[in-house]
């Protein structure tokens, strides 16, 4: 009997049910998957309470999520990169991932060494590969660079935070308190400013001489998102990747063009990663990085996924600090 925690309707962190849901047998070129940890992210709460965002959610009842580590017990027709007994991780679509066990297409599974096991690739797969498309492609932080990373004490802004130092960069980080401040700054971030005590502009331009920050990653949205701009120096980079205090309002612009012809993306892993190719580059990145080091994956926080409820309402109120992963047997 496969379970998964199930959602009939959008809504609160009560519509999750735990239910019997078929894992089913792997068609052509998938693979059936036995999890042994799943990943929890901010972007699944837009998904349960229906919040606008590129990744659509396809018919109800579904089981959410994207990312999730196991080990292949079953391969379909004409899988030859993968096979049963191979341990591995992915952070793609399609959902699914709230389950003990699920098909997934071959292709999209990356195998995982021995070095990292099942909760950490969990608590990293899908922040790690979004960090690795911000960092190398959305901008290409380079040694020297001051980068500006909001809630640099989130499970995606501690692994934007080691990772811009082990490129050789400098972070400013916003934090909500002295706890998260300290844990961005044991994580690379040089420079952590709380929101209710600093301002993350002025820290900003000091370290630049008041020229501004080449990007900002903007993962907060309405509450930030103006004061961001304020950060950048002509023709910089705002990367909103998040909005975990709404939707930003609307961009004018003609502003862009006064505050120095500025550039602001919505950047999606789904575009970065389509090409099975850049999947692969990008994972193949995350892990040489981890395994070398440069990014130890923090997973501060653990549930059973028949409690996924109460790991949405502890992420949504802000009471985590880097990754939440969740043990699909427990």
């Amino acid at each position: 009997m496969n379970m998964a925690a199930v959602i009939h309707e959008k809504g609160t962190p009560d519509v999750f049910k735990w239910e019997e849901w078929p894992a089913g047998d792997p068609g052509a070129g998938e693979v059936r998957i036995r999890h042994g940890a799943v990943g929890v992210n901010y972007v699944d709460t837009y998904h349960r309470r229906g919040i606008p965002h590129p990744w659509a959610v396809p018919e109800l009842p579904i089981v959410l999520g994207f990312e999730a580590a196991g080990v292949i017990e079953a391969v379909g027709e004409g899988v030859a990169s993968v096979k049963e007994g191979d341990r591995v991780g992915y952070a793609y679509p399609p959902h699914g991932a709230y389950s003990q066990s699920r098909t997934f297409p071959a292709n999209r599974v990356v195998k995982l060494p021995d070095e990292i096991d099942d909760v950490q690739a969990a608590g990293m797969m899908l922040k790690g590969l979004t960090a690795q498309y911000l960092l190398r492609r959305t901008y290409a932080v380079q040694p020297g660079d001051v980068v500006v990373v909001h809630a640099a004490a989130g499970g995606m802004g501690l692994i934007l935070c080691q990772w811009i130092k082990h490129i050789g960069g400098t972070v400013v980080g916003t934090c909500s308190s002295e706890a998260k401040a300290e844990l961005a700054r044991a994580n690379g971030c040089d420079h952590p400013v709380i929101h209710t005590e600093g301002d993350f502009v002025k820290t900003a331009m000091e370290l630049t001489d008041g020229k501004g920050v080449p990007v900002v990653y903007e993962s907060i949205g309405k509450d930030t998102f103006e004061r961001s701009l304020d950060c950048l120096r002509p023709m910089g980079i705002l990367a909103s990747y998040g909005h975990a205090s709404g939707v930003p309002d609307p961009v004018d612009v003609i502003d862009l063009g006064r505050r120095g012809s500025l550039f602001v993306t919505r950047p999606a892993i789904m575009h970065y990663m389509a090409d099975i190719d850049d999947y692969a580059a990008g994972a193949k990145d995350l892990l040489d990085t981890v395994l070398e080091g440069g990014i130890k994956v923090a997973v501060n926080h653990t549930y059973p996924l028949r409690e996924i409820g109460e790991a949405h309402r502890a992420i949504e109120e802000r009471r985590t600090t880097g990754s939440t992963v969740l043990m699909p047997f427990e």
